[in-house]
């Protein structure tokens, strides 16, 4: 089948890895079967554009409401407005098969369109509790998929259009998958991986290189630490490790991150629905620390997830201290035994043939 006559869906993901990344899996599968696939996002997916296996990349105008004052209502009506009529004559125009949104709210305009033009849709929630994108398309659209079982907040007319297929994870996780938790010996190395999502997080900067500063001597000459790091942190952290001569490679970003999963013993983070899923399907103990003041507490919805399963510790940042994280390290060191009990549950919650199952939707959905 040549490109031309290729059945089209077009897939909609706000610019950033947590959105981009599921839709780059599912776009994979739908093009290894045959299905082209174009993408609509904003201009921040400029970094990770290029990778995405999308025949044409479109840049709908969008924007999230910040404050609640009268004239920022206007400005986002308007600017979602001007994507909608721009997303509308682009569906017109390329006529997809259907149209997949994957949550933000540069996703309202294309499936909002497709809805107005009797497209099929789906929205793809990829956190433990439905976002307010997703919530106001979710009456609109044909069929809404899960990351996880169940979705707090989903009210009982969304959910009987709702299935559940997982999150979609790339094919880089697929592989780190196959790599067998080893948990350490209680002498031998202990590789932490820390990472804060796409932008990194200031406070794994503040706080994990002082709970390394507080253990014992003989635990800080077991670490290995591979950690993300904003620019504007990154000598600090790297002045400490330094000083207390402990092997750390430090970057802003890694390109490799689910190999450094992989890798690891022990992971810090926090708890995006992408870190969520990757860990899960790759198997791998954590300590989670979910974003705070998120309106919709998708990250701590997240991690409870893994909490609940016995695959994660989960802790509010508020107790995120220097003092409990080099305790809590210090007791995990000490238990070998629960850091493997702890994989293999976060391994029993993951989903590995997501970005597959999520397919299987799409097409029925498209009558494809």
């Amino acid at each position: 089948m040549n490109e031309s006559s290729a059945p089209l869906v077009l897939v909609a993901a706000g610019g950033t890895g947590g959105h981009l990344f599921p839709a780059e899996a599912l776009s994979t599968v739908l093009a290894n079967r045959g299905i082209a696939v174009e993408l609509a996002t904003d201009v921040r997916a400029e970094k990770f554009g290029g990778k995405f296996p999308a025949r044409a990349l479109h840049m709908i105008p969008s924007a999230s409401l910040r404050g609640r004052n009268p004239i920022s209502f206007v400005r986002t009506g308007a600017i979602i407005a001007c994507g909608t009529a721009r997303a509308w004559r682009l569906i017109g125009r390329i006529e997809p098969a259907a149209v997949v949104g994957f949550g933000g709210y540069p996703t309202i305009p294309p499936v909002l369109a497709a809805a107005l033009r009797g497209v099929p849709s789906i929205i793809h929630e990829q956190n433990g509790v439905i976002g307010r994108a997703n919530k106001l398309l979710a009456p609109r659209v044909t069929a809404i998929a899960t990351s996880f079982a169940h979705v707090s907040r989903m009210q009982p007319a969304f959910a009987a259009k709702a299935t559940f297929t997982g999150n979609p994870v790339r094919s880089a996780v697929v592989a780190a998958a196959a790599m067998p938790y080893a948990a350490p010996g209680t002498a031998g190395p202990l590789r932490l991986v820390v990472f804060g999502g796409s932008q990194g997080a200031h406070v794994m900067a503040e706080i994990v290189p002082a709970a390394v500063e507080r253990m014992a001597p003989a635990l800080r000459q077991r670490l290995s630490i591979v950690q993300q790091v904003r620019a504007e942190d990154m000598q600090s952290v790297r002045d400490i490790y330094g000083r207390l001569g402990i092997a750390a490679d430090t970057a802003a970003f890694f390109n490799d991150l689910p190999a450094c999963i992989a890798a690891g013993h022990l992971v810090i983070s926090r708890s995006g629905a992408t870190t969520v899923a990757e860990l899960a399907a790759i198997g791998r103990p954590a300590i989670l620390v979910p974003l705070p003041h998120a309106l919709d507490q998708d990250q701590l919805a997240n991690a409870g997830v893994l909490e609940k399963a016995g695959g994660a510790i989960r802790v509010e940042q508020r107790n995120f201290t220097p003092d409990w994280l080099a305790a809590e390290i210090g007791a995990l060191a000490n238990a070998p035994a629960r850091l493997a009990d702890m994989a293999r549950a976060a391994r029993s919650t993951g989903t590995l043939d997501a970005a597959d199952r999520l397919a299987d939707l799409v097409m029925k959905v498209a009558g494809l």
